[in-house]
Formats: C-alpha cells, structure tokens, sequence
C-alpha cells in the first residue's frame, strides 16, 4: 500500500486546495467476485487556515492549546527524551464515524516529490514508530469529537536532525463506487503532520544530479516547432527539510543566454535523504545550437548545480553535411589517385 501526502507546507504552497483526498481500494470482480486488489492512498491537498487536516467529513489536527490552534506538530527533542502530546478527531457528519489511528514516516513520491506517509503494513524507522496513541481505534459521535493522549519516545541512539512524518485517522470501511462488472472500492483517511527535530548537528545538503536534454524538432528547420525536456534529479543529502528552489539557464555558443528561468514544479519541501526525478519543459528550443543547460539548486546554507551539454542538430542539415563530407571524401581519394597515376 502506498500513502501519498502531496501539497501545502510552511511557508510555500503547490496546491490551492484546502483539503485531504483520499485513496482507495479497489475490488476487481467479472459478473463472480475472483480476486481483489487491495490498495490505500494517502493525498494531502492543502491544510485550512485553522490547521486541520480535513477531507470534509472529518479533520485531524493537534489538540488545541491555551495559546490557540497549532497547523501541525511541531516539536523537538533530545536523544532519549519522551514527549508527550494529544491529537483530536471531529467528526463533520451526521452519522458515528469509527477511525484506526496509528502513526507513520513521511517521504517523498518519486513522482512529483509530495508529501507522502508510510502505509501501517511497512516498517516504520523513525517517528512513524517512536509515536503511538493511548488508542488504536476509536469511534466519535455524530458532529463530536475525540482527543487522544499522544506519546513519543525517542531513543537514546536517534540520529540528530528533521523526523518527519504523521498521525493519520482511517475510515477501515470500504464505500462501493461502482456496482457494475468492476467495482471500484474508497477507503479514506485523513493525517496531521509531525515536524519532529532531534537536538544535534545539523547538515543541510542539497544535489543536482544526473541532468540530461532530450531534445525533438522538426525534419526541416522552421517548418515545426521543436522542444527540449531537461530532466534532472534533486537530492537532498543532509539530515533536515528543506524548501529548495532551483534555477534553469541555457547558454549557446559564445555564451549567448538562450533561456533563464526560476522553475516552479519543485517539491515545496524535500525531506531529509530523499530524492525525486524531475523534468522541465523548454518549448522553441533551438533547432541550431550548441551550448550547454545548466541547473543550480539552493536553499538554506547550501547551493549545488550541475549541467549537460545542448547540441541540435536538424536530420536534414545533418543528412545534407553528410552528403557533402562523403562527397569531399570521394573527390579527395579521386584526386589522389589521379595523382598517383600521373607520377
């Protein structure tokens, strides 16, 4: 199973929603029910002024204080330090709602690099399996809600630095969406962030690596329009999140700037040892040009770049100077021979 958590973190926002959708199951049937596959997703799209997670028929979110509502967890802690904390549930709807409530590590998809959770069936390394709830399990009324004592415990050995992850509520029932001869089955659940650090060292390390230019244009020059793809991989190698911001520029021969950009679709936050695979697309790329695309990564402390050569070549300027190398080839070996036959 696969929790996907994509969206909103401090300070920056990839999505405009304010909300948690929520992944699903989904029972495959032919006329007989023969199999199911069994899957769970976790998407977090935004989180609402007031802090809560909430997908409209229910939220979770930090127990309020006297100092007034938190957005997430956010806490620190020593080395085999226990802290202890309280999360809530509140039911939206008409109906008693009953939720398993377990915490998991966060990560980044490979995809898009959003926020993401373990599923409870993985193993569990970090703060994923220091937290636990008073309950696993608990049913709240109608319009209500429940608060459940929190409690952390974090080994003497754990290493310094972001332990990022989530207290997340699941609805374990299945909703149909489909009565037909494939039925698609909704399991939803909604998590609120932990932002835990562990007192230590800390070492923000950003990369840039493996940057390549794929590159497609038109047979003949200016009868199409051509394009580049530069797709690259974004590293975060230190022991704490950070929010990067990366910058794309092209340069051509003599150094001439083709393109300089400040690229958007990059992750809002990138945990501690996670990478994501990414692309960007330069529309009009040159269809006659050498030069050189070049990536550089920064955020807090630290700033990295890399770059790939750029080389583009139309298939009928290249046949045409391949006609004209092999025809300068053959009159060269001619006119040596007819040398050589005259002395």
């Amino acid at each position: 199973m696969i929790h996907r958590w994509a969206g909103r973190a401090p300070g920056r926002s990839t999505h405009p929603a304010n909300a948690c959708t929520l992944g699903a199951r989904t029972v495959r049937k032919l006329s007989v029910l023969l199999s199911s596959l069994l899957s769970t997703a976790l998407l977090l799209l935004g989180a609402p002024a007031a802090g809560a997670a909430d997908n409209g028929s229910w939220s979770v979110f930090p127990a309020t204080t006297a100092t007034g509502t938190r957005p997430y967890f956010y806490l620190s802690a020593d080395p085999g330090a226990t802290l202890t904390d309280k999360v809530t549930v509140k039911n939206k709807t008409a109906d008693p709602l009953t939720f398993r409530l377990y915490a998991a590590d966060a990560y980044n998809t490979e995809r898009d690099g959003g926020f993401a959770v373990r599923a409870q069936n993985e193993k569990q390394r970090s703060v994923g399996a220091w937290a636990t709830t008073d309950r696993d399990r608990v049913t709240v009324k109608p319009h209500g809600s429940v608060t459940v004592p929190v409690t952390i415990k974090v080994p003497e050995d754990a290493e310094p630095g972001d332990h990022p992850g989530a207290l997340v509520a699941l609805d374990e029932r299945i909703d149909p969406a489909d009565a037909g001869a494939v039925a698609v089955g909704i399991q939803k659940a909604v998590g609120a962030r932990i932002y835990l650090r562990i007192n230590g060292p800390t070492m923000p390390a950003l990369s840039v690596d493996d940057v390549r230019v794929e590159h497609t244009q038109p047979l003949v020059p200016g009868t199409g329009k051509s394009r580049a793809v530069i797709s690259y991989t974004l590293h975060n190698r230190g022991n704490v999140t950070l929010s990067p911001k990366v910058a794309l520029k092209a340069e051509g021969l003599f150094g001439r700037t083709l393109l300089a950009r400040d690229l958007k679709r990059i992750p809002a936050e990138l945990l501690p040892r996670q990478e994501v695979r990414l692309t960007e697309e330069w529309k009009g790329a040159p269809q006659l040009e050498w030069g050189e695309v070049r990536l550089t990564a920064s955020a807090r402390d630290t700033r990295e770049s890399a770059a790939a050569g750029y080389f583009a070549l139309p298939w009928l300027v290249a046949g045409v100077l391949l006609v004209v190398l092999a025809g300068g080839a053959g009159l060269w070996i001619r006119a040596r021979r007819s040398r050589r036959r005259t002395a």
